[in-house]
């Protein structure tokens, strides 16, 4: 018997807490849309036909005017091969197969498309992550699912090649928020609609955790007063294949040898 995957990520319970979300928490949304608009404008070549694919329209939309809005859906509104280019604008971290996502994405691109996709990384909540838990061991003796694992630059980097998009490029933006204390710093998450949607999690929570959380975090990650909270922004770039694109060469076809073109002597090994 095949047995479905179980799910990380809880669509009614995400659904709810975007609908919660406030335009004065899309300011993350806003850096990472204003950093894909500088990755485009770095291509030497005009976009007719884009596409953002995010569950959080109205700051891209502000971006890219001119782009279709597709929800990030787990079957995404995409036609195969209808655009140039195609942008998953930072919800990639909540899907519960990102890397089928990323190929729906591939799927719509036209041969030679770029896909660029901005997701939260690894160390994004680092600070908040080591309170809860650090609390919620000392209070309970045990964890609590709290906030959603995120994936590390080389795992979302091998999602490119899994996806089947040639030239794969990831890279890196850290964003450092202060804020007033950590209790300030739930609220923004709220604002942002980035709470627990987790399928598994704590249904019941003592208020004396979040207490002690914010004891833990004041004490390990203040600066003069405040705290300050990671957001680490991976941003993956890959393009759909086409002839015209570079190639690597096949192994042992290589005509001049390392030696020669360092400029150095061979030195043969011991057997």
């Amino acid at each position: 018997m095949v047995r479905a995957m179980a799910k990380l990520v809880d669509p009614d319970r995400l659904k709810l807490i975007r609908a919660r979300a406030r335009p004065e928490g899309m300011f993350l949304h806003e850096i990472a849309a204003h950093e894909v608009k500088d990755r485009l404008e770095l291509v030497n070549r005009r976009f007719m036909r884009p596409a953002v694919v995010t569950g959080f329209p109205d700051p891209w939309r502000a971006a890219f005017p001119d782009a279709r809005i597709v929800p990030d859906n787990e079957v995404l509104a995409l036609e195969p091969g209808a655009h140039d280019a195609v942008i998953h604008g930072l919800s990639l971290h909540w899907s519960n197969d990102p890397v089928t996502q990323v190929f729906q994405c591939h799927q719509a691109l036209e041969p030679d498309g770029l896909f660029i996709g901005a997701t939260f990384g690894g160390q994004t909540l680092h600070e908040l992550r080591t309170a809860l838990a650090e609390a919620e061991v000392g209070l309970t003796g045990g964890l609590s699912p709290r906030v959603l694992p995120m994936g590390e630059i080389r795992d979302l980097a091998q999602i490119l090649q899994i996806a089947g998009l040639a030239l794969p490029v990831a890279d890196t933006l850290s964003q450092v928020v202060s804020y007033l204390d950590a209790r300030a710093l739930m609220r923004d998450l709220r604002a942002m609609g980035e709470g627990n949607a987790l399928a598994v999690r704590a249904e019941k929570t003592p208020r004396a955790l979040f207490r002690r959380a914010a004891e833990i975090y004041a004490a390990n990650f203040g600066d003069d007063g405040r705290v300050r909270a990671t957001f680490e922004m991976i941003f993956l770039t890959g393009w759909a294949p086409h002839d015209s694109q570079q190639k690597p060469l096949k192994p042992g076809s290589a005509t001049t040898r390392l030696a020669d073109a360092l400029g150095t002597k061979e030195t043969d090994l011991p057997d």
